[in-house]
């Protein structure tokens, strides 16, 4: 079976790609997202937010906060799995009829702790560049958020098609990621522009009957202050939970097109023919295959 996401890409066939693989895997992911969802909306609850809201006093103030730190840290963790088990359905689904959404669940850990591993020397080093950004004020910023942005999206697709070594996770990422560098920043920043607005109108469609209206929202700070207290509505948790399982899925299908342009790129492949617009195929036994040496490919 064939890969559909296999190509060298441009930004149109980048955009369908992600359109017309969301919309044939549609039904499973979302299911799978909404429940995903459902779980981190329901591990939210232990953070009171109404309760730090009616505090004056900082040291009361920093206690509370302190209570926040072990649900955070197990919203992260549910986060982190959910994410790798969306991505390995979407690696390995269309080209293995056996792979499902539950037993993504349990191959889909053994990437865990080179992936944990992977990020937080990534944090690391993520934070020294966002300082080197701040030098160069706003701009400066923005690019090193973008870069990084997409530096992350090749980690978890290099981990569960080429191994989860952690050494050459980290070099297959650096040099996949820079190869078609500006290509790949634009895409990304693309992406997610627009996933930012999806969530952004989505968030306030969902806010509407708990806030009066959208205009009321943005003018009046106290009424989007009072939406805090009912994040423990179960109708306004359903509602979230609807709204974010529609996107949750788009990070893993994005990251797998940029990781199979890399690969498609360093394989020596062409863009696909603009009339046919026929992509070349990548087979089960490809994704286990090792990359083609870059002397290979310079050579031809």
């Amino acid at each position: 079976m064939n890969h559909p996401l296999y190509r060298v890409h441009n930004i149109d066939s980048v955009m369908s790609s992600l359109w017309d693989f969301y919309k044939k895997k549609f039904v499973v992911l979302f299911i799978a997202s909404f429940i995903m969802s459902l779980c981190i909306q329901l591990i939210s609850l232990n953070f009171d937010f109404a309760e730090l809201q009616t505090m004056t006093d900082p040291m009361v103030m920093l206690e509370k906060i302190k209570s926040f730190i072990l649900p955070m840290l197990l919203m992260l963790l549910a986060n982190l799995v959910f994410s790798m088990i969306l991505q390995y359905y979407v690696i390995y689904s269309p080209v293995n009829d056996n792979v499902n959404i539950f037993n993504s669940i349990y191959k889909s850990l053994k990437c865990f702790f080179p992936y944990l591993a992977i990020l937080i020397l990534f944090a690391f080093f993520g934070s020294f560049a966002i300082m080197l950004g701040l030098l160069a004020v706003i701009i400066g910023v923005f690019f090193s958020l973008l870069y990084l942005m997409m530096i992350f999206m090749f980690i978890l697709p290099i981990l569960m098609v080429e191994g989860n070594n952690i050494a050459n996770g980290i070099s297959r990422t650096i040099k996949l990621a820079h190869k078609g560098f500006w290509s790949n920043m634009g895409w990304a920043a693309v992406f997610i522009l627009i996933l930012l607005v999806i969530s952004i109108v989505a968030s306030a469609i969902v806010a509407l009957p708990f806030t009066g209206s959208f205009l009321k929202m943005i003018a009046n700070p106290e009424a989007a202050g009072e939406l805090i207290n009912y994040m423990y509505n179960p109708v306004f948790i359903i509602l979230t939970s609807l709204v974010n399982a529609l996107t949750f899925p788009l990070m893993a299908i994005f990251s797998t097109i940029l990781y199979f342009n890399g690969r498609a790129r360093e394989d020596g492949l062409q863009i696909a023919d603009p009339i046919t617009n026929e992509p070349p195929k990548v087979t089960v036994e490809d994704l286990y295959a090792k990359p083609q040496p870059e002397d290979s490919n310079e050579e031809k």
